[in-house]
């Protein structure tokens, strides 16, 4: 069975949140190969729904969806103009001083954005550096002005309200297209969409758009069961024993395959037969899991870890982080399929 990537339901999720922000051109961040879910696959399915901003981290990531988009397709680099890449076909989105004057020094005519930090402190030009060079930055007609907000998933943070007004404050005056939110900031309101939202996490199906449609099955395949009687204990350190008579299925993932040990640490982690749901016994393994079975009448070729009963941000809470990090992981091992 494998992973299977809903690209209708990412092209309906893009959709939704779009149409939040109605005054808004509506990006597509599709860096870290489309957040794990294979960027040549995910940003044509976006440029049929109507993206045309493409946002990835690095260059190498740009130069790999390039020859899949249209030529009208803009492709930002978040990293900006770092030394020795090729940006050809791609937008930088300058962090510094020193990448502004590399920048216009090597590519005078290319193409290019600007990205201030608003109280992050992360990337992106400060107060002072970007007073230092606004006046010849804008002189130049950079593409677009941006930043990122730091607590968008916490509607009630108030570091949202204090970048917001930074980022006014930077851009007073500027004509250039302004930026400032991304999913959460998309959601808080159309006090934070400026002229482009960057729509990321909540395309794939993850918080803070709990109203996302599910994005990703993962079924992994019975290798083997067996019976296991009272007493015996399954996997390394012996860390479950069976007390009554069972059925032990033996599924092919694990860490290796971005399902990390800790997922089972709970003692509550399920895999799902359809409706019914079945106990992980024992640890992840590097390729393995193994799960209690007896009681389905019938055994399955494979198991679900991620469906609609079980998604991303449910599996990240068991494991004690966000659900970006169960997409990202998600190996190369598992048999892609695109609906």
């Amino acid at each position: 069975m494998g992973l299977i990537i809903d690209l209708s339901a990412i092209r309906a999720n893009w959709k939704a949140l779009a149409d939040m922000a109605p005054t808004a051109r509506p990006g597509a961040v599709v860096k870290a190969d489309a957040y794990g879910l294979g960027a040549v696959r995910v940003a044509p399915a976006l440029y049929q729904a109507g993206a045309r901003d493409f946002f990835v981290a690095l260059a190498s990531e740009g130069r790999a969806i390039r020859p899949h988009l249209p030529q009208d397709a803009r492709i930002f680099v978040l990293s900006g103009h770092m030394e020795g890449e090729d940006l050809a076909g791609l937008i930088p989105l300058l962090n510094s001083p020193a990448q502004f004057f590399r920048d216009r020094a090597l590519r005078p005519r290319g193409p290019f954005g600007i990205q201030l930090d608003s109280g992050m402190n992360r990337l992106g030009f400060e107060p002072g550096e970007w007073a230092a060079v606004r006046t010849e930055a804008l002189a130049a007609a950079p593409q677009l002005v941006m930043s990122h907000l730091a607590c968008a998933d916490e509607p009630d943070h108030p570091a949202n309200a204090a970048q917001l007004d930074a980022f006014r404050t930077m851009t007073t005056g500027v004509t250039a297209p302004l930026s400032l939110a991304a999913t959460g900031g998309t959601l808080l309101g159309a006090d934070f969409h400026f002229d482009l939202v960057r729509l990321g996490v909540g395309m794939y199906g993850g918080l803070p758009f709990a109203k996302a449609q599910p994005v990703v099955t993962l079924g992994l395949k019975v290798i083997q069961t067996r019976d296991v009687q009272p007493g015996e204990s399954v996997g390394y350190g012996y860390s479950w024993t069976a007390s009554r008579p069972s059925r032990v299925a033996t599924v092919a993932a694990g860490y290796a395959d971005g399902l990390a040990r800790a997922l089972a640490r709970g003692g509550d982690l399920t895999l799902w037969a359809g409706d019914r749901a079945c106990p992980v016994i024992g640890r992840i393994s590097m390729d393995l899991i193994t799960v209690d079975v007896t009681d389905l009448p019938d055994i399955p070729p494979a198991l679900e870890i991620l469906n609609a009963h079980q998604g991303v941000d449910a599996l990240a809470e068991r494991s004690g982080t966000i659900g970006y990090e169960i997409l990202t992981s998600l190996g190369q091992r598992y048999p892609r399929t695109y609906l």
